[in-house]
């Protein structure tokens, strides 16, 4: 079960965190895998290492999502026959509406959204030829649920999850799944930085704070989330379109 030997994967955001977590996964399940990032450095790193861990094919590709020449190249060298397109490049941002500046809305927009956008729209032709495909997103649960100084981010998942609602109703007859995933708080090195960068010397009391936010007592891994993301990728999720997947520990309904 779960196997994707000779699918082509592209996952955005993968040099690091959840976006590396499902690269490598899916690589170890046998698929050929695209490994973009802003840092092509970075991308060609992480590509390699999961080059050998997994024996499956992995190329590094350096992209900007926010630009469309940039997006359009990347496609480009991944070349035809993309099976599977996981969004997961995104950013940050810790503000208020009275505190979230013009630059700061539209520097969140043009990662979490048009880039989702851009990366979805390149997708979509070869998906198109071949009559199949999946498109999985990262949402979040700030999409859905009031968080507190998450203004500019919670903004753009929803626009996420409403993006992934619409690709699923659209193109659902030409057999191409869209879902997402709506994670709460995973620990990834964006979190370690944060707080070393917000809180220093209180790191330790700020980590069990945030993990406590989530009724099971943690947060989450990024090989949790690349375990669902597997899961909805695979022809074992045939059924799934549509839906936007929580995994959050329990946060909203154990509350």
């Amino acid at each position: 079960m779960f196997q994707l030997k000779g699918k082509r994967v592209l996952v955005t955001g993968a040099a690091s965190g959840i976006g590396l977590a499902i690269a490598e996964l899916f690589a170890a399940h046998k698929a050929s895998v695209f490994v973009l990032d802003l840092d092509a450095q970075k991308a060609s790193e992480a590509a390699q290492s999961i080059a050998d861990k997994t024996g499956a094919d992995a190329i590094g590709i350096g992209c900007d999502v926010s630009q469309p020449e940039s997006v359009t190249a990347a496609f480009m060298q991944a070349g035809s026959g993309l099976d599977i397109l996981v969004n997961c490049a995104g950013i940050a941002h810790v503000g208020n509406l009275a505190s979230t500046t013009p630059a700061d809305m539209d520097r969140l927009y043009a990662v979490n959204v048009r880039g989702t956008y851009l990366c979805m729209q390149a997708a979509l032709k070869p998906m198109l030829a071949a009559k199949s495909g999946v498109i999985l997103n990262m949402a979040s649960i700030a999409a859905t649920a009031g968080l507190s100084d998450r203004f500019a981010y919670s903004m753009t998942k929803g626009a996420v999850l409403s993006m992934t609602l619409s690709v699923a109703k659209d193109y659902i007859s030409q057999g191409i799944r869209c879902n997402c995933i709506s994670p709460a708080r995973v620990h990834t090195p964006f979190v370690d930085g944060f707080l070393a960068k917000n809180y220093p010397g209180q790191e330790a009391e700020k980590m069990k704070a945030l993990a406590q936010s989530q009724p099971i007592g943690r947060m989450g891994t990024p090989a949790e989330i690349a375990i669902l993301a597997l899961y909805l990728c695979s022809d074992e999720a045939s059924f799934l379109t549509g839906v936007d997947y929580p995994i959050d520990g329990g946060f909203f309904n154990l509350r």
